[in-house]
């Protein structure tokens, strides 16, 4: 990793350069989109949503529209209402 003045850069296997802020942006992403799928699967709204886990609905709104880094707490809190679990682990860059 190198940083620069304004970035902190990683480098995937191949050696390409990005940015750590890049890469967050990708996985937040794809946790959102989780989120959401598991939420309109089982035809639940923002709002039962928000009564279930006590988080405020434009939070959730926030969350989902991908203005907001929510806290772990609020995606165990989220999962559960899901009736699912959060799994957090790291995995070598060559097995993801």
């Amino acid at each position: 990793m190198r940083t620069t003045k304004d970035m902190d850069y990683i480098f995937d296997l191949d050696g390409t350069e990005i940015t750590i802020e890049e890469r967050q942006k990708e996985i937040r992403k794809e946790v959102i989109d989780q989120y959401v799928a598991c939420r309109k699967g089982r035809k639940m709204t923002q709002d039962e949503l928000a009564r279930r886990t006590g988080i405020s609905r434009p939070n959730i709104s926030r969350f989902e529209s991908g203005n907001y880094n929510p806290s772990l707490e609020m995606m165990v809190r989220m999962a559960a209402a899901l009736d699912m679990t959060v799994d957090v682990k790291l995995v070598k860059s060559e097995e993801a």
